[in-house]
Protein backbone atom coordinates (compact mmCIF):
# COMPACT_ATOMS: atom_id res chain seq x y z
CA UNK A 1 0.00 0.00 0.00
CA UNK A 2 2.83 2.40 0.81
CA UNK A 3 4.59 1.91 -2.53
CA UNK A 4 1.62 2.98 -4.72
CA UNK A 5 1.13 6.09 -2.61
CA UNK A 6 4.78 7.02 -2.96
CA UNK A 7 4.54 6.44 -6.70
CA UNK A 8 1.48 8.68 -6.95
CA UNK A 9 3.22 11.37 -4.91
CA UNK A 10 6.27 11.19 -7.21
CA UNK A 11 3.97 11.44 -10.25
CA UNK A 12 2.22 14.51 -8.87
CA UNK A 13 5.57 16.15 -8.10
CA UNK A 14 6.80 15.42 -11.63
CA UNK A 15 3.79 16.96 -13.39
CA UNK A 16 3.93 20.00 -11.10
CA UNK A 17 7.52 20.87 -12.04
CA UNK A 18 6.63 22.59 -15.37
CA UNK A 19 3.88 24.79 -13.81
CA UNK A 20 6.27 25.81 -11.03
CA UNK A 21 8.98 26.62 -13.57
CA UNK A 22 6.52 28.67 -15.64
CA UNK A 23 5.40 30.60 -12.54
CA UNK A 24 9.01 31.39 -11.61
CA UNK A 25 10.06 32.39 -15.12
CA UNK A 26 11.19 36.05 -14.86
CA UNK A 27 10.32 36.77 -18.52
CA UNK A 28 6.71 35.70 -18.29
CA UNK A 29 5.93 35.35 -14.60
CA UNK A 30 2.33 34.38 -13.95
CA UNK A 31 0.51 32.50 -11.19
CA UNK A 32 -1.97 30.86 -13.58
CA UNK A 33 0.03 27.61 -13.90
CA UNK A 34 0.27 27.22 -10.12
CA UNK A 35 -3.32 28.20 -9.42
CA UNK A 36 -4.84 26.10 -12.21
CA UNK A 37 -2.32 23.31 -12.65
CA UNK A 38 -1.23 22.10 -9.23
CA UNK A 39 -4.69 21.30 -7.77
CA UNK A 40 -5.94 19.92 -11.11
CA UNK A 41 -2.98 17.60 -11.36
CA UNK A 42 -3.55 16.49 -7.77
CA UNK A 43 -7.12 15.48 -8.68
CA UNK A 44 -5.85 13.64 -11.77
CA UNK A 45 -3.25 11.79 -9.69
CA UNK A 46 -5.88 10.73 -7.16
CA UNK A 47 -8.08 9.34 -9.96
CA UNK A 48 -5.22 7.79 -11.92
CA UNK A 49 -5.45 4.22 -10.62
CA UNK A 50 -9.20 3.77 -10.38
CA UNK A 51 -10.18 5.88 -13.43
CA UNK A 52 -7.14 6.40 -15.67
CA UNK A 53 -9.13 7.87 -18.57
CA UNK A 54 -10.84 10.39 -16.27
CA UNK A 55 -7.44 11.33 -14.91
CA UNK A 56 -6.27 12.03 -18.47
CA UNK A 57 -9.35 14.14 -19.15
CA UNK A 58 -8.37 16.58 -16.37
CA UNK A 59 -5.18 18.01 -17.99
CA UNK A 60 -6.79 17.81 -21.45
CA UNK A 61 -9.79 19.85 -20.28
CA UNK A 62 -7.49 22.32 -18.51
CA UNK A 63 -5.41 22.82 -21.66
CA UNK A 64 -8.51 23.29 -23.82
CA UNK A 65 -9.97 25.78 -21.37
CA UNK A 66 -6.82 27.92 -21.53
CA UNK A 67 -6.42 27.65 -25.31
CA UNK A 68 -8.71 25.93 -27.80
CA UNK A 69 -5.66 25.11 -29.92
CA UNK A 70 -4.04 23.41 -26.88
CA UNK A 71 -0.85 25.22 -27.88
CA UNK A 72 -0.34 28.23 -25.59
CA UNK A 73 -0.37 26.38 -22.20
CA UNK A 74 1.48 23.40 -23.63
CA UNK A 75 4.81 24.55 -22.21
CA UNK A 76 3.66 23.73 -18.67
CA UNK A 77 0.95 21.08 -19.30
CA UNK A 78 2.92 18.82 -21.64
CA UNK A 79 4.29 16.67 -18.80
CA UNK A 80 0.80 16.04 -17.40
CA UNK A 81 -0.63 15.30 -20.86
CA UNK A 82 2.16 12.86 -21.74
CA UNK A 83 2.37 11.05 -18.38
CA UNK A 84 -1.36 10.70 -17.80
CA UNK A 85 -1.79 9.70 -21.45
CA UNK A 86 0.82 6.97 -21.03
CA UNK A 87 -0.76 5.77 -17.78
CA UNK A 88 -4.22 5.71 -19.35
CA UNK A 89 -2.91 3.40 -22.05
CA UNK A 90 -0.97 1.32 -19.54
CA UNK A 91 -3.70 0.91 -16.92
CA UNK A 92 -6.95 0.74 -18.91
CA UNK A 93 -8.03 -2.74 -19.96
CA UNK A 94 -9.81 -1.59 -23.13
CA UNK A 95 -8.77 1.06 -25.59
CA UNK A 96 -12.22 1.67 -27.06
CA UNK A 97 -13.27 4.25 -24.46
CA UNK A 98 -10.02 6.19 -24.98
CA UNK A 99 -10.57 6.29 -28.74
CA UNK A 100 -14.07 7.71 -28.20
CA UNK A 101 -12.60 10.27 -25.82
CA UNK A 102 -9.96 11.36 -28.35
CA UNK A 103 -12.62 11.63 -31.04
CA UNK A 104 -14.79 13.82 -28.79
CA UNK A 105 -11.87 16.12 -27.98
CA UNK A 106 -10.94 16.39 -31.65
CA UNK A 107 -14.50 17.21 -32.71
CA UNK A 108 -14.81 19.80 -29.96
CA UNK A 109 -11.95 21.72 -31.54
CA UNK A 110 -14.04 22.78 -34.52
CA UNK A 111 -16.68 24.81 -32.65
CA UNK A 112 -14.05 26.18 -30.28
CA UNK A 113 -11.90 27.36 -33.17
CA UNK A 114 -14.87 28.75 -35.08
CA UNK A 115 -16.70 30.60 -32.32
CA UNK A 116 -14.05 31.23 -29.65
CA UNK A 117 -10.85 31.78 -31.59
CA UNK A 118 -12.63 32.80 -34.79
CA UNK A 119 -9.77 31.07 -36.53
CA UNK A 120 -10.56 27.82 -38.38
CA UNK A 121 -6.87 27.03 -38.65
CA UNK A 122 -6.70 26.57 -34.90
CA UNK A 123 -8.45 23.21 -35.34
CA UNK A 124 -5.62 21.46 -37.25
CA UNK A 125 -3.21 22.86 -34.67
CA UNK A 126 -5.30 21.34 -31.90
CA UNK A 127 -5.40 17.97 -33.68
CA UNK A 128 -1.63 17.90 -34.09
CA UNK A 129 -1.11 18.88 -30.47
CA UNK A 130 -3.54 16.20 -29.32
CA UNK A 131 -1.79 13.60 -31.46
CA UNK A 132 1.75 14.41 -30.37
CA UNK A 133 1.18 15.26 -26.70
CA UNK A 134 -1.57 12.77 -25.78
CA UNK A 135 -2.28 10.04 -28.35
CA UNK A 136 1.30 8.94 -28.95
CA UNK A 137 2.05 8.55 -25.19
CA UNK A 138 -1.23 6.66 -24.86
CA UNK A 139 -0.16 4.29 -27.65
CA UNK A 140 3.17 3.78 -25.87
CA UNK A 141 1.26 2.82 -22.73
CA UNK A 142 -0.92 0.42 -24.69
CA UNK A 143 2.16 -1.21 -26.18
CA UNK A 144 3.72 -1.56 -22.72
CA UNK A 145 0.53 -3.14 -21.38
CA UNK A 146 0.39 -5.50 -24.35
CA UNK A 147 3.99 -6.52 -23.82
CA UNK A 148 3.41 -7.14 -20.11
CA UNK A 149 0.28 -9.18 -20.86
CA UNK A 150 2.10 -11.28 -23.43
CA UNK A 151 4.96 -11.92 -21.03
CA UNK A 152 2.51 -12.85 -18.27
CA UNK A 153 0.58 -15.10 -20.65
CA UNK A 154 3.79 -16.77 -21.70
CA UNK A 155 4.79 -17.49 -18.12
CA UNK A 156 1.32 -18.79 -17.31
CA UNK A 157 1.32 -21.04 -20.37
CA UNK A 158 4.80 -22.30 -19.50
CA UNK A 159 3.71 -23.04 -15.94
CA UNK A 160 0.56 -24.77 -17.15
CA UNK A 161 2.50 -26.81 -19.69
CA UNK A 162 4.95 -27.86 -16.99
CA UNK A 163 2.10 -28.90 -14.73
CA UNK A 164 0.41 -30.73 -17.61
CA UNK A 165 3.65 -32.52 -18.44
CA UNK A 166 3.96 -33.65 -14.85
CA UNK A 167 0.33 -34.81 -14.94
CA UNK A 168 0.91 -36.64 -18.22
CA UNK A 169 3.98 -38.33 -16.75
CA UNK A 170 1.99 -39.34 -13.67
CA UNK A 171 -0.82 -40.70 -15.84
CA UNK A 172 1.69 -42.55 -18.00
CA UNK A 173 3.24 -44.16 -14.93
CA UNK A 174 -0.20 -45.05 -13.60
CA UNK A 175 -1.26 -46.53 -16.93
CA UNK A 176 1.96 -48.52 -17.17
CA UNK A 177 1.53 -49.90 -13.66
CA UNK A 178 -2.09 -50.75 -14.43
CA UNK A 179 -1.09 -52.38 -17.73
CA UNK A 180 1.53 -54.47 -15.98
CA UNK A 181 -1.01 -55.42 -13.34
CA UNK A 182 -3.55 -56.32 -16.01
CA UNK A 183 -1.05 -58.42 -17.93
CA UNK A 184 -0.02 -60.19 -14.72
CA UNK A 185 -3.67 -60.86 -14.00
CA UNK A 186 -4.32 -62.26 -17.47
CA UNK A 187 -1.11 -64.25 -17.91
CA UNK A 188 -0.49 -65.38 -14.34
CA UNK A 189 -4.19 -66.10 -13.78
CA UNK A 190 -4.18 -68.25 -16.89
CA UNK A 191 -1.09 -70.14 -15.70
CA UNK A 192 -2.55 -70.70 -12.22
CA UNK A 193 -5.76 -72.03 -13.75
CA UNK A 194 -3.85 -74.47 -15.90
CA UNK A 195 -1.85 -75.47 -12.81
CA UNK A 196 -5.09 -76.17 -10.99
CA UNK A 197 -6.35 -78.22 -13.93
CA UNK A 198 -3.21 -80.34 -13.98
CA UNK A 199 -3.41 -80.78 -10.22
CA UNK A 200 -7.04 -81.84 -10.56
CA UNK A 201 -6.20 -84.42 -13.19
CA UNK A 202 -3.38 -85.75 -11.03
CA UNK A 203 -5.72 -85.90 -8.03
CA UNK A 204 -7.93 -88.40 -9.89
CA UNK A 205 -5.01 -90.67 -10.71
CA UNK A 206 -5.79 -94.10 -9.06
CA UNK A 207 -2.08 -94.82 -8.62
CA UNK A 208 -1.80 -92.25 -5.83
CA UNK A 209 -2.36 -93.15 -2.19
CA UNK A 210 -4.52 -91.11 0.18
CA UNK A 211 -1.64 -88.99 1.46
CA UNK A 212 -0.55 -88.06 -2.07
CA UNK A 213 -4.13 -87.24 -3.10
CA UNK A 214 -4.46 -84.93 -0.10
CA UNK A 215 -1.24 -83.16 -1.06
CA UNK A 216 -2.36 -82.76 -4.66
CA UNK A 217 -5.78 -81.53 -3.47
CA UNK A 218 -4.08 -78.93 -1.28
CA UNK A 219 -1.98 -77.91 -4.27
CA UNK A 220 -5.09 -77.51 -6.42
CA UNK A 221 -6.93 -75.55 -3.75
CA UNK A 222 -3.89 -73.35 -3.19
CA UNK A 223 -3.72 -72.59 -6.93
CA UNK A 224 -7.43 -71.73 -6.97
CA UNK A 225 -7.05 -69.54 -3.88
CA UNK A 226 -4.01 -67.82 -5.43
CA UNK A 227 -6.06 -67.10 -8.53
CA UNK A 228 -8.82 -65.60 -6.41
CA UNK A 229 -6.40 -63.41 -4.46
CA UNK A 230 -4.65 -62.32 -7.64
CA UNK A 231 -8.00 -61.20 -9.06
CA UNK A 232 -8.82 -59.26 -5.90
CA UNK A 233 -5.45 -57.54 -5.64
CA UNK A 234 -4.61 -56.82 -9.28
CA UNK A 235 -7.93 -57.06 -11.10
CA UNK A 236 -9.22 -53.74 -9.79
CA UNK A 237 -6.15 -51.96 -11.21
CA UNK A 238 -6.71 -53.01 -14.81
CA UNK A 239 -6.63 -50.18 -17.32
CA UNK A 240 -6.22 -51.71 -20.74
CA UNK A 241 -5.19 -48.48 -22.47
CA UNK A 242 -1.62 -49.26 -23.44
CA UNK A 243 -0.83 -49.15 -27.13
CA UNK A 244 2.20 -51.46 -26.83
CA UNK A 245 1.32 -55.07 -25.98
CA UNK A 246 3.73 -57.09 -23.87
CA UNK A 247 5.83 -59.81 -25.40
CA UNK A 248 3.64 -62.89 -25.11
CA UNK A 249 3.49 -66.32 -26.60
CA UNK A 250 1.69 -66.79 -29.89
CA UNK A 251 -1.82 -68.15 -30.39
CA UNK A 252 -0.36 -71.54 -31.22
CA UNK A 253 1.63 -71.47 -27.99
CA UNK A 254 -1.51 -70.75 -25.94
CA UNK A 255 -3.31 -73.71 -27.55
CA UNK A 256 -0.39 -76.11 -27.04
CA UNK A 257 0.04 -75.13 -23.41
CA UNK A 258 -3.68 -75.65 -22.79
CA UNK A 259 -3.44 -79.13 -24.36
CA UNK A 260 -0.44 -79.96 -22.23
CA UNK A 261 -2.46 -79.12 -19.11
CA UNK A 262 -5.09 -81.67 -20.07
CA UNK A 263 -7.69 -79.51 -21.84
CA UNK A 264 -8.93 -81.21 -25.03
CA UNK A 265 -8.59 -78.36 -27.57
CA UNK A 266 -9.65 -78.82 -31.21
CA UNK A 267 -8.56 -76.11 -33.67
CA UNK A 268 -11.18 -76.17 -36.42
CA UNK A 269 -9.72 -73.27 -38.41
CA UNK A 270 -6.71 -71.05 -37.85
CA UNK A 271 -5.32 -67.88 -39.39
CA UNK A 272 -2.00 -66.14 -39.02
CA UNK A 273 -1.91 -63.19 -36.61
CA UNK A 274 1.27 -61.70 -38.07
CA UNK A 275 0.91 -58.11 -39.30
CA UNK A 276 -2.06 -57.31 -37.09
CA UNK A 277 -2.10 -53.88 -35.38
CA UNK A 278 -0.76 -54.12 -31.82
CA UNK A 279 -4.15 -53.57 -30.20
CA UNK A 280 -5.85 -56.12 -32.44
CA UNK A 281 -3.18 -58.78 -31.85
CA UNK A 282 -3.34 -58.26 -28.10
CA UNK A 283 -7.14 -58.46 -28.13
CA UNK A 284 -7.08 -61.74 -30.10
CA UNK A 285 -4.64 -63.34 -27.65
CA UNK A 286 -6.63 -62.11 -24.66
CA UNK A 287 -9.91 -63.50 -26.04
CA UNK A 288 -8.37 -66.92 -26.66
CA UNK A 289 -6.57 -66.96 -23.33
CA UNK A 290 -9.63 -65.94 -21.29
CA UNK A 291 -11.92 -68.38 -23.14
CA UNK A 292 -9.54 -71.31 -22.52
CA UNK A 293 -9.17 -70.28 -18.87
CA UNK A 294 -12.95 -70.10 -18.38
CA UNK A 295 -13.40 -73.50 -20.04
CA UNK A 296 -10.78 -75.07 -17.78
CA UNK A 297 -12.30 -73.44 -14.70
CA UNK A 298 -16.02 -74.01 -15.30
CA UNK A 299 -16.12 -77.03 -17.66
CA UNK A 300 -13.09 -79.20 -16.84
CA UNK A 301 -12.73 -82.13 -19.19
CA UNK A 302 -15.04 -80.64 -21.85
CA UNK A 303 -13.84 -80.39 -25.43
CA UNK A 304 -12.96 -76.85 -26.54
CA UNK A 305 -13.22 -75.93 -30.23
CA UNK A 306 -11.31 -72.92 -31.52
CA UNK A 307 -11.89 -71.12 -34.80
CA UNK A 308 -9.69 -68.21 -35.99
CA UNK A 309 -10.87 -66.46 -39.18
CA UNK A 310 -9.19 -63.51 -40.87
CA UNK A 311 -10.42 -61.46 -43.83
CA UNK A 312 -9.46 -58.09 -45.30
CA UNK A 313 -11.17 -55.98 -42.62
CA UNK A 314 -11.43 -58.01 -39.40
CA UNK A 315 -10.07 -60.92 -37.40
CA UNK A 316 -12.65 -63.22 -35.83
CA UNK A 317 -12.18 -65.47 -32.80
CA UNK A 318 -14.70 -68.15 -31.75
CA UNK A 319 -14.13 -70.43 -28.78
CA UNK A 320 -16.86 -72.96 -27.82
CA UNK A 321 -16.63 -75.54 -25.06
CA UNK A 322 -18.99 -78.48 -24.65
CA UNK A 323 -20.98 -79.13 -21.52
CA UNK A 324 -18.91 -80.25 -18.55
CA UNK A 325 -18.88 -84.04 -18.09
CA UNK A 326 -20.31 -85.58 -14.94
CA UNK A 327 -17.98 -85.74 -11.92
CA UNK A 328 -16.70 -89.30 -11.45
CA UNK A 329 -16.37 -89.15 -7.67
CA UNK A 330 -19.40 -87.93 -5.72
CA UNK A 331 -18.74 -84.92 -3.54
CA UNK A 332 -15.41 -84.24 -5.19
CA UNK A 333 -14.81 -80.70 -6.45
CA UNK A 334 -14.24 -80.63 -10.24
CA UNK A 335 -10.59 -80.17 -11.10
CA UNK A 336 -9.65 -76.54 -11.62
CA UNK A 337 -12.98 -75.21 -10.38
CA UNK A 338 -12.73 -72.00 -8.40
CA UNK A 339 -14.52 -68.79 -7.65
CA UNK A 340 -15.81 -66.85 -10.64
CA UNK A 341 -14.40 -63.47 -11.62
CA UNK A 342 -14.90 -60.53 -13.95
CA UNK A 343 -12.67 -61.74 -16.77
CA UNK A 344 -15.33 -61.36 -19.46
CA UNK A 345 -16.08 -57.80 -18.33
CA UNK A 346 -12.44 -56.79 -18.66
CA UNK A 347 -12.19 -58.75 -21.91
CA UNK A 348 -15.11 -56.83 -23.36
CA UNK A 349 -13.37 -53.55 -22.49
CA UNK A 350 -10.16 -54.80 -24.12
CA UNK A 351 -11.96 -55.73 -27.35
CA UNK A 352 -14.00 -52.53 -27.37
CA UNK A 353 -10.85 -50.46 -26.93
CA UNK A 354 -9.41 -52.18 -30.01
CA UNK A 355 -12.54 -51.16 -31.93
CA UNK A 356 -14.17 -54.60 -31.95
CA UNK A 357 -17.14 -56.40 -30.43
CA UNK A 358 -17.43 -59.31 -27.99
CA UNK A 359 -20.33 -61.68 -27.50
CA UNK A 360 -20.54 -64.52 -25.01
CA UNK A 361 -23.19 -66.84 -23.65
CA UNK A 362 -24.35 -70.42 -23.23
CA UNK A 363 -24.97 -72.66 -26.24
CA UNK A 364 -28.13 -74.74 -26.80
CA UNK A 365 -26.09 -77.89 -26.12
CA UNK A 366 -25.23 -76.74 -22.61
CA UNK A 367 -21.76 -75.41 -23.35
CA UNK A 368 -20.44 -71.86 -23.54
CA UNK A 369 -19.38 -69.70 -26.47
CA UNK A 370 -17.07 -66.68 -26.66
CA UNK A 371 -17.07 -64.83 -29.99
CA UNK A 372 -15.07 -61.67 -30.84
CA UNK A 373 -14.43 -59.68 -33.97
CA UNK A 374 -11.59 -57.13 -34.05
CA UNK A 375 -11.05 -54.71 -36.98
CA UNK A 376 -7.66 -54.92 -38.62
CA UNK A 377 -7.37 -51.25 -39.72
CA UNK A 378 -9.14 -47.91 -39.26
CA UNK A 379 -11.28 -46.16 -41.83
CA UNK A 380 -8.26 -44.62 -43.49
CA UNK A 381 -6.42 -47.94 -43.69
CA UNK A 382 -4.03 -47.16 -40.87
CA UNK A 383 -3.68 -49.32 -37.76
CA UNK A 384 -6.10 -48.48 -35.03
CA UNK A 385 -4.48 -46.07 -32.59
CA UNK A 386 -6.91 -44.48 -30.12
CA UNK A 387 -6.59 -40.75 -29.64
CA UNK A 388 -6.39 -39.40 -26.13
CA UNK A 389 -9.25 -37.14 -25.12
CA UNK A 390 -6.88 -35.25 -22.83
CA UNK A 391 -4.44 -34.79 -25.71
CA UNK A 392 -7.17 -33.41 -27.95
CA UNK A 393 -8.43 -31.08 -25.22
CA UNK A 394 -4.94 -29.84 -24.43
CA UNK A 395 -4.15 -29.26 -28.11
CA UNK A 396 -7.40 -27.39 -28.70
CA UNK A 397 -6.90 -25.23 -25.59
CA UNK A 398 -3.33 -24.34 -26.54
CA UNK A 399 -4.36 -23.55 -30.11
CA UNK A 400 -7.22 -21.36 -28.84
CA UNK A 401 -4.97 -19.39 -26.51
CA UNK A 402 -2.37 -19.00 -29.27
CA UNK A 403 -4.99 -17.71 -31.70
CA UNK A 404 -6.34 -15.30 -29.07
CA UNK A 405 -2.85 -13.96 -28.35
CA UNK A 406 -2.24 -13.46 -32.06
CA UNK A 407 -5.51 -11.56 -32.47
CA UNK A 408 -4.59 -9.31 -29.56
CA UNK A 409 -1.17 -8.61 -31.03
CA UNK A 410 -2.64 -7.78 -34.43
CA UNK A 411 -5.28 -5.51 -32.90
CA UNK A 412 -2.75 -3.62 -30.79
CA UNK A 413 -0.41 -3.23 -33.76
CA UNK A 414 -3.27 -1.87 -35.84
CA UNK A 415 -4.05 0.59 -33.06
CA UNK A 416 -0.43 1.65 -32.68
CA UNK A 417 0.18 2.15 -36.39
CA UNK A 418 -3.30 3.03 -37.57
CA UNK A 419 -4.34 5.72 -35.10
CA UNK A 420 -1.55 8.24 -35.90
CA UNK A 421 -1.90 7.61 -39.63
CA UNK A 422 -5.66 8.06 -39.42
CA UNK A 423 -5.31 11.30 -37.46
CA UNK A 424 -2.81 12.70 -39.92
CA UNK A 425 -5.05 11.70 -42.82
CA UNK A 426 -8.01 13.40 -41.17
CA UNK A 427 -5.98 16.56 -40.60
CA UNK A 428 -4.89 16.56 -44.24
CA UNK A 429 -8.47 16.13 -45.41
CA UNK A 430 -9.68 18.84 -43.06
CA UNK A 431 -7.19 21.39 -44.35
CA UNK A 432 -8.54 21.21 -47.91
CA UNK A 433 -12.09 22.44 -47.16
CA UNK A 434 -10.75 24.75 -44.47
CA UNK A 435 -8.66 26.49 -47.12
CA UNK A 436 -11.73 27.26 -49.22
CA UNK A 437 -13.87 28.22 -46.24
CA UNK A 438 -11.12 30.36 -44.74
CA UNK A 439 -10.51 32.19 -48.02
CA UNK A 440 -14.18 33.00 -48.51
CA UNK A 441 -15.02 33.95 -44.92
CA UNK A 442 -11.88 35.99 -44.19
CA UNK A 443 -12.32 38.66 -46.94
CA UNK A 444 -12.15 42.21 -45.55
CA UNK A 445 -13.82 44.97 -47.57
CA UNK A 446 -11.61 47.89 -48.51
CA UNK A 447 -14.14 50.39 -47.16
CA UNK A 448 -14.16 48.63 -43.78
CA UNK A 449 -10.37 48.54 -43.72
CA UNK A 450 -10.07 52.24 -44.51
CA UNK A 451 -12.67 53.07 -41.85
CA UNK A 452 -10.65 51.50 -39.05
CA UNK A 453 -9.19 54.15 -36.68
CA UNK A 454 -5.92 53.62 -34.84
CA UNK A 455 -6.32 53.51 -31.07
CA UNK A 456 -9.80 51.90 -31.27
CA UNK A 457 -10.47 49.10 -28.74
CA UNK A 458 -10.06 45.53 -30.01
CA UNK A 459 -13.68 44.62 -29.34
CA UNK A 460 -14.95 47.59 -31.36
CA UNK A 461 -12.63 46.73 -34.23
CA UNK A 462 -13.51 43.01 -34.23
CA UNK A 463 -17.23 43.72 -34.36
CA UNK A 464 -16.92 45.00 -37.91
CA UNK A 465 -14.38 42.46 -39.18
CA UNK A 466 -15.03 39.11 -40.95
CA UNK A 467 -15.87 36.11 -38.84
CA UNK A 468 -12.59 34.31 -39.55
CA UNK A 469 -9.02 35.35 -40.19
CA UNK A 470 -6.89 33.99 -43.00
CA UNK A 471 -4.31 31.24 -42.55
CA UNK A 472 -1.44 33.39 -41.32
CA UNK A 473 0.47 36.02 -43.29
CA UNK A 474 1.28 35.62 -46.99
CA UNK A 475 4.62 34.15 -47.92
CA UNK A 476 7.36 36.77 -47.64
CA UNK A 477 5.33 39.18 -45.50
CA UNK A 478 7.41 41.36 -43.12
CA UNK A 479 7.81 40.30 -39.52
CA UNK A 480 5.20 41.88 -37.19
CA UNK A 481 6.46 44.63 -34.89
CA UNK A 482 7.72 43.36 -31.56
CA UNK A 483 5.13 43.25 -28.79
CA UNK A 484 2.17 43.48 -31.17
CA UNK A 485 -0.51 40.86 -31.79
CA UNK A 486 -1.40 40.88 -35.49
CA UNK A 487 -4.38 39.50 -37.40
CA UNK A 488 -4.45 38.91 -41.18
CA UNK A 489 -7.42 39.15 -43.52
CA UNK A 490 -7.82 38.35 -47.21
CA UNK A 491 -7.83 41.15 -49.80
CA UNK A 492 -10.63 40.68 -52.32
CA UNK A 493 -9.39 39.62 -55.75
CA UNK A 494 -5.77 39.73 -54.53
CA UNK A 495 -4.67 36.38 -53.12
CA UNK A 496 -1.06 37.49 -52.70
CA UNK A 497 -1.97 40.48 -50.55
CA UNK A 498 -3.37 40.61 -47.02
CA UNK A 499 -4.59 43.22 -44.55
CA UNK A 500 -2.62 43.24 -41.33
CA UNK A 501 -4.15 44.64 -38.17
CA UNK A 502 -1.86 44.81 -35.12
CA UNK A 503 -2.98 45.30 -31.53
CA UNK A 504 -1.15 46.22 -28.36
CA UNK A 505 -2.86 46.17 -25.00
CA UNK A 506 -6.17 45.47 -26.80
CA UNK A 507 -5.99 48.58 -28.99
CA UNK A 508 -5.38 48.87 -32.69
CA UNK A 509 -1.92 50.39 -33.14
CA UNK A 510 -1.21 49.74 -36.82
CA UNK A 511 -2.78 48.58 -40.07
CA UNK A 512 -1.13 47.77 -43.35
CA UNK A 513 -1.37 45.88 -46.63
CA UNK A 514 1.39 43.28 -46.76
CA UNK A 515 2.52 41.30 -49.81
Amino acid sequence: MRTPRLQDLALWAAVCVPPAAAALDPDGRTLTPLIAGVPSFAVATALGRARPLTALAVPVALTLALDARMLTPLYWTWAALALFGYLAGRRAESGRAALWFFAAVALSGLPLSAFVLRDLWGWPTQLLTLLLAVVLPWLAGRWHRQYAELVDTGWRLADRMEREQRAVADRARTRERARIAGDMHDSLGHDLTLLAVRAGVLELDPALDARQRDAVRELREAAAEATHRLREIIGVLREDDSLVPPREESVEGLVERARDSGIPVVVEQTSDTDGLPPMAALAVRRVLQEALTNAARHAPGATVRVRLVRDETAFGVRVVNDAAPAVSAPGRVPPGAGPGGSGLVGLDERVRFAGGTLRSGPTPAGGFEVRAEVPIAGRDGNPLVPESEEGRAGTHAAAGELALARRRVRRRLVEAAGVPVAVLAVIALIMIPLGFVGSSLSVLDRETYEGLRLGAPRDDVRSGLPVFTRDGPPDGAPVPPEGQDCLYYTVKNADRLAYRLCFREDRLVSKAVVP
